[in-house]
């Protein structure tokens, strides 16, 4: 099994890494394969919503996303991190996280998905909320924790100190890894729920 792990923050080394290691952790211990990518410090513009992904089967602009979408595809879950900046997710995190969702086209449904957000201070639950979403519009189950999963740190390194903010990323990382074999199980013996067609409704008529 492996674990896409997608650092949002501009610094490598910072306190949203140390979330991630620390998951990292209970993901080796299981067995579990992670990668992760550092895309918080990269050049990436936002979707322009020209739709040639739909003729390509990939993003017009050939970047850090086009490189992430094999590796998405082949993943069993997926964890977005990011820094929290006035109440949101680094700009940069979702201009890659529109066009990653966007372009991709192959199935997403039960690849298991976690964000995990950190702060100084505030506005960590309104970042939360905002990554989560990309995995519901999509059909990715979430994986929780024993506490939003959110870790507390300014400076690099101060995370470290959040004892239960590491306990929090531990605990998702081994639940994430539960979810993961039980639909892996839950595919062999019953395969996908069926999907219908899908309805799309403008309301403007």
């Amino acid at each position: 099994m492996k674990v896409l792990m997608i650092n949002g923050s501009p610094h490598a080394k910072g306190n949203t890494y140390t979330a991630l290691q620390e998951m990292e952790k209970v993901f080796a211990q299981e067995g579990v394969e992670t990668e992760i990518i550092q895309v918080g410090n990269q050049a990436v513009r936002g979707c322009i919503a020209c739709y040639s992904c739909y003729e390509k089967g990939r993003c017009v602009f050939d970047d850090i996303v086009n490189e992430t979408a094999p590796k998405f595809e082949e993943c069993d879950g997926l964890v977005i991190a990011s820094p929290v900046y006035y109440a949101s997710a680094n700009a940069t995190l979702i201009a890659f996280l529109d066009r990653l969702f966007y372009s991709t086209h192959f199935d997403k449904r039960m690849k298991v998905g976690a964000s995990v957000v950190a702060a100084r201070r505030g506005g960590l639950s309104a970042t939360f909320d905002e990554l989560n979403k990309y995995f519901t519009i999509t059909g990715m189950p979430l994986a929780s924790s024993q506490y939003w999963n959110s870790i507390h740190g300014r400076t690099p390194g101060e995370a470290s100190q959040d004892a239960e903010g590491l306990q929090t990323m531990r605990t998702l990382a081994a639940n994430m890894v539960f979810l993961m074999k039980s639909i892996a199980l839950g595919r062999e013996a019953y395969g996908l729920p069926e999907q219908e067609a899908k309805t799309p409704t403008n309301f403007i008529r």
